[in-house]
């Protein structure tokens, strides 16, 4: 029972000595990328402490330590298109608080949570929804780029009211009702049934064309060679053919001879 009781008393002892050891601290350590809130009995002080070892006065001073790292945040959001469609959107946030008004947003707003709660997040969907309204779905997906941009200087401009920096904005991702994407589906599929029986049309009159095209040629050739091909154009050809030798005709009678003058004649 006396050795408990001891060990019991060294137990309270170390208790004690740790406590005033983190009470009579008289140094703070603040990490790389780190900002320091000095306060005094609780009240946020000017200074704010950079990296590195600070002296402090045990008891009276106390620091919250801020984060001045690039943090990312992904919010996901519901809006309305112009026309009136429901759009599902990721959006991803770098951001950064600025160090040397760390220590009015510890003081207004409050820690790296704090400020997403209750600055990010609201902000980025109202302009969305702002952003969005701007366009059909249509368009939100062929002008995605201009859509990014509007965003970009939009909530970079609100959250620089909180010494907040937007580093970086991306739409991840951007989906559509299942009734949309089957209407775009459909539009898509008759656009191309269109183009298709525009092209099949279109070679049918080509066809048409040059079968008219060749029609005519035959009959201007034909004409062509009625008006070259005269009777004496003709006799003079199977004169220059003929090889001399008088073509026989056999009768039941008799076997004439044909007078060659006449028959040149």
């Amino acid at each position: 029972m006396k050795n408990f009781n001891t060990i019991n008393s060294a137990g309270k002892l170390t208790a004690l000595l740790c406590l005033l050891t983190i009470l009579l601290t008289p140094f703070v350590i603040v990490n790389a990328g780190e900002r320091g809130i000095l306060m005094k009995f609780g009240q946020v002080q000017e200074q704010i402490l950079g990296e590195g070892i600070h002296l402090i006065i045990p008891v009276v001073n106390t620091v919250k330590k801020i984060s001045i790292k690039i943090q990312k945040q992904v919010i996901s959001a519901e809006t309305l298109s112009q026309d009136l469609q429901n759009i599902f959107t990721d959006i991803v946030i770098n951001w950064h608080i600025l160090p040397e008004q760390a220590n009015i947003i510890f003081q207004t707003i409050g820690d790296e949570k704090n400020v997403v709660d209750i600055i990010i997040n609201p902000a980025v969907e109202e302009v969305l929804k702002a952003v969005f309204s701007q366009y059909t779905a249509e368009e939100i997906i062929t002008k995605r780029g201009e859509v990014k941009t509007k965003l970009d200087e939009l909530i970079s401009s609100r959250l620089s009211n909180y010494y907040v920096v937007v580093d970086d904005i991306s739409l991840s991702q951007i989906q559509f009702s299942d009734k949309f994407r089957a209407a775009v589906e459909a539009k898509q599929i008759a656009a191309q049934e269109a183009q298709q029986a525009n092209f099949i049309a279109l070679r049918a009159k080509k066809q048409a064309e040059a079968k008219i095209n060749i029609a005519k040629g035959e009959a201007e050739a034909q004409n062509l060679i009625k008006n070259i091909l005269t009777p004496e154009l003709l006799q003079r050809q199977a004169i220059e053919k003929w090889d001399g030798k008088l073509p026989l005709i056999i009768g039941k009678d008799s076997l004439p001879l044909w007078d060659i003058q006449k028959l040149i004649n």
